[in-house]
């Protein structure tokens, strides 16, 4: 029996959204190539975006179609809501071959459905969808319109159902145990690689009520030289003594996303680590303080710079973006970002990744808490000290 994320009637609210937009924008047909719309959409959750894979919804009120490789419609008859026949697997004879291509048979399945014509949105930005992939869909559909619908999906996203917040509450919890982990674990001497096999460990097990999933963006460990840079991977370099440590990790439910930065400092902290923490700690408050329902995005940024500028510190990336549902490889939603000249205005049910990392000259300092904007203000649902720890 088919365990579903949220009940049918959910999905069926989402539905109504999008179709309200395709209908706005004079859409017959959305052909969806993001991973985390096509969960959002479908249900359908499966390791098998590496062959090209898409959710069709068509305008007229029919359920949608989730097409993908044929070996894993067996993964959507499981994890989808759709009744069978919406489940398509394509040939095992198109997957990485030369002389033909999925998107070939795609087409050919859309024009015998009857959708091969009319205006169809397609998202040219997703991640998985190839050139050659659109090259050929558009080659096999001549007599359709086509129109960049990118985002169309993960704009209705952003505004998050009660379902969904309780995902993202039971993330968080997952998000502190990652960070408490990581703080157990990490000491001069350590190597890094054993310590993300804890942190990993403590994200995925759960709890007795709830298990982790895997994480949209690996674990991120920063220390020393490392942590002035936010992306660097894992090795087995050993902590050192003195080391500052940055930490950017993470809680998953349901492919639901929390994210949780915080920084360790390893002995005696140096002074220039402890000024730039007092202005970002109250960033962190200006941040909170401003953040609820009517504000701007770019407001939301202005009142942390407003706070580093006071330190003589600055920082050029954003502060923050929406997080919600997420698929490798990242757990943002593309949509509303806290910097200048988002415009965005927030509303009750956005959720908030606020992040703010300050990268240095050979040492870093990371911060964050995911932020649900409610009704009256906000509601940080990871809950963590935030004061750097120190392990001496």
């Amino acid at each position: 029996m088919i365990q579903l994320p949220f009940a049918l009637s959910e999905y069926r609210t989402r539905l109504q959204a999008i179709r309200a937009e395709m209908a706005r924008r004079n859409l017959d047909l959305l052909i969806v190539n993001d991973v985390a719309n096509q969960h959002y959409i479908t249900g359908y959750d499966g390791w098998s975006f590496y062959t090209p894979q898409v959710v069709l919804v068509p305008l007229v009120d029919e359920e949608p179609v989730w097409i993908g490789r044929a070996m894993d419609a067996a993964g959507g008859l499981l994890t989808a809501w759709m009744k069978p026949e919406n489940v398509v697997g394509f040939p095992e004879d198109h997957v990485q071959r030369a002389d033909r291509h999925p998107m070939d048979w795609i087409a050919e399945w859309i024009s015998r459905k009857g959708w091969g014509r009319g205006t169809i949105g397609i998202e040219l930005e997703a991640y998985y969808y190839s050139p050659k992939a659109h090259a050929r869909l558009t080659a096999g559909l001549p007599n359709a319109t086509f129109q960049d619908a990118d985002l169309l999906v993960n704009w209705i996203r952003s505004v998050k159902s009660e379902a969904e917040i309780d995902y993202l509450r039971k993330a968080s919890r997952l998000a502190e145990a990652a960070v408490t982990a990581a703080y157990e674990v990490i000491a001069p001497g350590v190597r890094e690689c054993d310590a993300i096999a804890r942190i990993q460990a403590a994200q995925v097990a759960g709890s007795p009520d709830f298990a982790g999933d895997i994480t949209a963006l690996p674990p991120t460990i920063l220390g020393g030289e490392n942590a002035s840079a936010p992306h660097v991977m894992w090795s087995d370099r050993r902590f050192g003594a003195n080391e500052t440590v940055a930490l950017e990790l993470a809680g998953v439910v349901r492919r639901y996303t929390a994210g949780l930065a915080r920084t360790m400092q390893l002995g005696t902290m140096p002074t220039k680590v402890g000024d730039t923490s007092k202005a970002v700690l109250e960033g962190m408050e200006a941040v909170l303080a401003t953040i609820r329902p009517g504000i701007t995005a770019e407001a939301v940024e202005a009142s942390w710079r407003q706070v580093i500028q006071r330190y003589g510190l600055k920082k050029e990336s954003r502060i923050g973006y929406s997080i919600g549902v997420a698929y490798p490889p990242d757990w943002g939603e593309h949509t509303i970002s806290l910097r200048p000249g988002d415009k965005t205005v927030l509303q009750p049910g956005n959720v908030l990744h606020s992040i703010l990392g300050m990268w240095m000259d050979g040492w870093g300092i990371e911060v964050s808490e995911t932020i649900l904007v409610t009704e009256s203000g906000n509601e940080t649902l990871t809950r963590f000290p935030r004061d750097i720890h120190v392990k001496s």
